[in-house]
């Protein structure tokens, strides 16, 4: 899926929007999806102007975008459907690399439950093959407010 298609599935936009491209999709287990980490995001101008560093928050946004894409596909909606995910908690997260401008952030999400609603997911965001972060994404599918 290239970044149109992305936006039929996720509510975000620039400079929210942490997808680039879904290079990989195994309905209804996993999805790998790109980010491309560039100079230009905005959040480098002040974390850290002089050391610029992908902040840890926003890796794991990226990772919940990812599995947001795989609940959406999996149920086969989308947010003019109705329908929106909301990221409603992380746990057992690790982040074991920084992620700096020039780097690919692979982005892994796989789907492990669901419940009323609410749905489990392991991720990992990786660069060239090493592990940046990681753990689980919980998502909550609701009606989306009028």
């Amino acid at each position: 899926m290239e970044v149109n298609e992305i936006r039929k599935y996720l509510p975000h936009r620039y400079p929210f929007l942490l997808v680039d491209r879904v290079i990989e999709l195994d309905l209804p287990k996993s999805i790998v999806c790109i980010k491309n980490v560039s100079i230009n995001e905005p959040f480098f101008n002040g974390h850290f102007p002089d050391l610029p560093v992908m902040p840890g928050v926003l890796i794991i946004e990226a990772m919940a975008q990812a599995a947001g894409i795989l609940g959406f596909r999996s149920q086969d909606k989308t947010p003019a459907d109705g329908s929106i995910y909301y990221f409603v908690g992380a746990d057992n997260m690790r982040f074991k690399r920084p992620v700096v401008p020039g780097d690919q952030l692979t982005l892994r999400a796989e789907y492990v439950s669901d419940r009323r609603g609410v749905w489990k997911f392991n991720c990992s965001a990786e660069v060239d093959g090493e592990f940046a972060a990681g753990g689980t994404i919980l998502c909550a599918d609701r009606k989306r407010p009028e």
